[in-house]
């Protein structure tokens, strides 16, 4: 015999007829047809799992990287103040013997200034920031550049406005020239 398929060795030995053997193989494509269909369907819920966990990925390193640029930011703020600061404090003057006293979160700081520096202060032209461990005077323009960037490290800016509107207050009552103390 040459090399038959079984069901034609079946036909010719008489166990099966020509119909059963056109049932089996319409069977056969049926089984086929069914089997292609739902492979498809679990190739395309594959492929849809896939395609949310590259989403859902997508979505992480988009917040990931804004968290990172937020950093980044903030040290880039940071590294501003302190070169601001640097550049334009006044130099400490080693005669200062006035202590200035101010608060900083509810606690009372001691900087030693000129009568100078110390009017110029309350005048609201100098100010005082804070610098990484020490506190530094600098001219109320730097001051309100520093403040723009981060307010808490602005510690005592007076502002000339304010002064002037206590004394424009007070403007309409005139002091008679016959006034004792």
């Amino acid at each position: 015999m040459k090399n038959l398929s079984l069901q034609d060795q079946l036909l010719k030995a008489g166990l099966t007829n020509d119909n059963k053997i056109k049932q089996v193989r319409a069977e056969k494509r049926k089984q086929t047809k069914k089997l292609n269909k739902n492979k498809v369907a679990v190739v395309d819920e594959a492929k849809q799992l896939a395609q949310e966990a590259k989403t859902k990925q997508i979505e992480k390193d988009k917040a990931l990287n804004e968290q990172r640029n937020k950093e980044a930011e903030k040290k880039h703020i940071a590294n501003q103040i302190i070169q601001l600061i640097e550049l334009n404090k006044l130099p400490k003057d080693q005669e200062a013997d006035i202590a200035y006293n101010f608060t900083d979160q509810n606690k009372v700081k001691v900087i030693y200034v000129s009568e100078d520096i110390r009017n110029k202060i309350i005048a609201g032209r100098l100010a005082v920031v804070k610098a990484k461990l020490s506190y530094e005077v600098v001219a109320v323009e730097v001051a309100n550049k520093i403040k723009q960037r981060n307010e808490s490290v602005v510690i005592v800016l007076f502002s000339e406005q304010a002064d002037a509107i206590e004394d424009d207050e007070y403007q309409g009552y005139e002091i008679p020239d016959d006034l004792m103390w």
